[in-house]
């Protein structure tokens, strides 16, 4: 497949693909007559596993040497399930932060939707009526 091709099917600009290239993350690939570049299914594969760890934060610096190791075979498996083993640490710990924003972010919700169906919306607030000299309750965050 052609480079443009290549690049929807990984998700990675062209840009960014040329980048990776010429940073050494992929391999040069294949080129046909007109001097296009021509990209295989191993590349593609190849790609797809960039694609996820820049996904999940993985720094280019940490690719590079992931992809450093891989270059050098089998007896680097060891280094490269460590290096996989560190990042999926990280990775994990901020699922376990995101899941606590979303818990904060459900709890805000439920105040809106509760203040709502009683008619008190946030933009309603309302002055308490057994205390005039009360302030008004100030609106959610």
């Amino acid at each position: 497949m052609r480079i443009a091709e290549f690049a929807r099917a990984t998700g990675f600009p062209v840009d960014t693909l040329r980048y990776y290239e010429k940073i050494g993350l992929i391999d040069p690939p294949l080129r046909d007559s007109a001097g296009h570049r021509i990209y295989g299914a191993a590349e593609l594969r190849w790609a797809e596993f960039l694609h996820r760890l820049r996904t999940t934060g993985m720094s280019i610096s940490e690719m590079l040497a992931y992809a450093r190791a891989r270059a050098e075979g089998d007896a680097t498996a060891p280094e490269r399930a460590e290096m996989l083993r560190a990042h999926r640490a990280e990775v994990a710990a901020r699922v376990a932060e995101l899941q606590d924003c979303l818990s904060v972010l459900d709890t805000k919700i439920a105040t809106y939707e509760a203040m709502m169906s009683a008619k008190r919306g946030p933009d309603h607030a309302r002055s308490d009526t057994r205390d005039p000299g009360r302030a008004r309750p100030q609106a959610a965050e």
